[in-house]
């Protein structure tokens, strides 16, 4: 069964679902229509600022805007739904929540064998299970096999191929339990389904990139949130490494840290050329700069600084049809596509 079969309920000529984004300083929320053959088209988008009051914990200040939003999306989106399709229901929910209640990380696992196998779904699955872990207090929302090497080399369809050495990138996502479990009881509640897949931002923005931008085999993806900067490393297609900043303030300090990562990554892999940049749009075009004004050279070991490619609603949206009750949200988009691509890839 695909992705989207999964994820909305079996296999139809097209599905109405919702597609919610947490982060610490905003929520947002779209209905989208996926209808088979075409493109995804986004019937309508809202998004909420959250805004703590004196003395509250920031969990507490995010789900007063998600109910906010909850009711926004019934009120206004369900009609705009209503009139595109003739019924105001939908059949699932995706929410990507995002640091400081998510965390993301990269494994290679290896195969070793005396004598050549064939390399089979049943043997990933057991690596994955054996080599599982789980983190107190953590919901495990994700572990996907991104990316299989067999005999040296980075293979798009492994299975039943003969191998003398075989390994595979897992990406293991997780978000805080409780907030896991608030955020799924409430949009339960609004939507009256059970069908509700939380998954962490960032895992699902860096692979969405990939998506975007299929001729960009190499890059470097920084991720920016109020909270943090992951970092991802892919090449060849593949993710092999994922680190966190300490800061994502725009300041001195944010790209000495973004720096002290970049220059641990180099010491283990040489670092492609190419930067996608992910920032909210009120902040992206001066994180670019900031960026761009450091001396990241040194780190190529060259007077040419890396390309960095702000990555805007423009670079997704020819992907994604919108109608005049959505806006170009850009992490919105990036959730749309994930859905649209995992359904291409059969997952």
């Amino acid at each position: 069964m695909s992705f989207i079969e999964n994820l909305f309920g079996g296999k139809k000529d097209s599905t109405s679902v919702v597609l919610v984004d947490i982060s610490a300083d905003s929520v947002a929320g779209a209905y989208v229509l996926y209808t088979a053959g075409e493109n995804p088209t986004m019937l309508y988008t809202r998004r909420f600022p959250v805004v703590a009051r004196e003395g509250e914990m920031q969990e507490r200040a995010m789900l007063r805007a998600l109910e906010l939003l909850g009711e926004t999306l019934l009120r206004e989106g369900a009609p705009v739904l209503m009139r595109a399709v003739g019924s105001g229901s939908i059949e699932s929910v995706l929410v990507s929540i995002d640091a400081p209640w998510q965390k993301t990380s990269v494994r290679t696992e290896h195969f070793e064998q005396t004598e050549p196998f064939v390399f089979t779904r049943g043997l990933v699955a057991e690596k994955v299970a054996s080599t599982s872990i789980k983190v107190p207090e953590q919901l495990r929302v994700d572990e996907s096999v991104i990316g299989t090497i067999l005999n040296g080399y980075e293979t798009r369809n492994p299975y039943g191929k003969e191998a003398n050495r075989a390994s595979i990138v897992i990406l293991t996502s997780f978000i805080d339990e409780r907030v896991a479990e608030a955020v799924i009881s409430m949009l339960r509640g609004f939507y009256h389904t059970k069908n509700v897949r939380p998954i962490a931002g960032n895992s699902l923005r860096f692979q969405a990139i990939r998506y975007a931008f299929p001729h960009e085999r190499d890059a470097l993806i920084l991720d920016v949130t109020d909270s943090s900067t992951s970092i991802a490393l892919v090449r060849r297609d593949l993710f092999v490494a994922i680190a966190e900043a300490t800061s994502a303030e725009e300041n001195d300090s944010w790209v000495k840290n973004v720096t002290s990562e970049l220059t641990d990554i180099a010491k283990h892999y040489p670092l492609p050329r190419t930067i996608f940049l992910l920032a909210r749009e009120t902040k992206v075009e001066s994180l670019q700069k900031q960026l761009g004004a450091a001396d990241l050279g040194k780190l190529w070991l060259s007077d040419d600084p890396p390309k960095v490619v702000a990555v805007l609603p423009s670079h997704v949206s020819a992907l994604v049809r919108q109608s005049p009750s959505s806006s170009p949200d850009l992490l919105l988009l990036l959730m749309t596509l994930f859905a649209q691509a995992r359904e291409g890839q059969g997952e």
